[in-house]
């Protein structure tokens, strides 16, 4: 489900003095906030899971890892979810049963 962030601008001097309630609409309603002075944008403030996210998407590995999934789904390389799933039951279920023969 994708949801729509809402966007404030404000200006610095306002954020400054009211920064513990901009950090905490931050937090709790997921809320980006422009910071800026004399009317141009220098700063953001954004969800901590969001930068982090953020941060992720910038490691080549992971995005070459995203484009290589993307390419395998184009080329149908790919199964339902329900089947994987059920793949990984079956092999948590044998791994546990040769466990219990070894003990």
């Amino acid at each position: 489900m994708i949801t729509k962030t809402t966007i404030h601008h404000l200006p610095l001097t306002k954020a400054r003095i009211n920064l513990g309630a901009v950090v905490r609409r931050v937090h709790l309603n997921k809320e980006h906030v422009i910071l800026e002075k004399d009317g141009i944008p220098i700063a953001g403030i954004m969800n901590i899971e969001e930068f982090e996210d953020y941060l992720e998407l910038q490691n080549p590995e992971l995005k070459n890892q995203i484009a290589e999934g993307y390419a395998a789904y184009r080329r149908g390389d790919v199964k339902p979810a329900r089947d994987f799933l059920n793949e990984l039951k079956s092999e948590i279920s044998k791994r546990k049963k040769r466990r219990a023969k070894r003990n």
